[in-house]
């Protein structure tokens, strides 16, 4: 895919080394609950990255505070050198996010989604028709621009919310749950766009997901919370070999970890109903 536009160059970390996100200490609390407790996690550059835990772990408040979506409470975040809580807007400028709730127009068209978000990202109007030209034959969805998006399967929709995030050509790219609710095709065909910024363009990409056999899949590292807290962190290769059991699964690897087991089986109501919640935690 040809430049799309500008892209910021993200400012090289100080500590000599290739770590593009980082956090110490990162805590989020809501009144006395603590959603998130003293979260220490490094990703590098151009490195696919997930965060997995049970349902209310702290997973999408991790994403939140990291987009500037929510305040810390307490510790630090840095993204390409720039500090979360007394940089934010330098931090926008150098991320793109999907998240859990549905983020198209379903009463637009694709093309007047990605529109709104050139205008948003202020892409140069000169340039805002090339650049929603090469998004959409980047995700393959030229032929259904002028469609309204509320007749797009699930699978469009997705692809379209990741077009959306990637307008600026942010070098990070944040995905709660990228596939969820989506059929076993839709979400190969996520997969594969994922590994292709990835390989195509460096992106470091920060996932989250309840699928295990998509962070085997598509992650070079994963780490695994429970109740705010960081277990353990390590690639999906080491982590099932450090149960020394033959034949090892990353399901077993987040059973033995976490004496819990993630489930995916949603109905289509229930998936409806979790996307269109926008205010939502871990």
């Amino acid at each position: 895919m040809t430049t799309l536009t500008g892209q910021v160059e993200p400012k090289k970390p100080d500590n000599g080394t290739d770590t593009v996100i980082s956090t110490q200490g990162l805590t989020r609390r809501f009144d006395k609950f603590v959603a998130v407790d003293s979260l220490n996690i490094s990703v590098k550059q151009g490195e696919v990255f997930g965060l997995l835990g049970p349902n209310g772990a702290g997973k999408s408040t991790v994403i939140k505070m990291l987009t500037t979506l929510l305040p810390l409470s307490a510790g630090k975040a840095i993204l390409a050198g720039y500090d979360v809580t007394h940089q934010p807007v330098a931090v926008r400028r150098l991320i793109g996010y999907v998240p859990q709730a549905l983020s198209a127009d379903g009463n637009l068209t694709g093309y007047e989604n990605l529109l709104i978000f050139a205008k948003l990202y202020d892409i140069p109007r000169i340039r805002r028709e090339r650049c929603i030209r090469n998004v959409l034959v980047f995700m393959g969805l030229q032929d259904v621009q002028n469609r309204l998006v509320k007749n797009y399967s699930g699978g469009m929709i997705r692809k379209l919310e990741i077009a959306q995030s990637i307008m600026h050509e942010p070098p990070i790219l944040f995905l709660d749950e990228p596939t969820v609710g989506l059929d076993p095709i839709a979400r190969n065909q996520v997969w594969q766009l994922v590994q292709q910024l990835r390989e195509d363009f460096g992106t470091t990409i920060f996932l989250t997901t309840h699928f295990l056999e998509e962070a085997d899949n598509l992650c070079n590292r994963v780490t695994i919370m429970q109740h705010g807290k960081e277990i353990i962190t390590g690639t999906p290769t080491d982590l099932k070999a450090s149960l020394d059991k033959s034949g090892a699964t990353l399901d077993d690897v987040f059973i033995y970890y976490t004496g819990d087991q993630l489930t995916s089986g949603v109905s289509y109501r229930e998936t409806a109903r979790t996307r269109r919640n926008a205010q939502r935690l871990g």
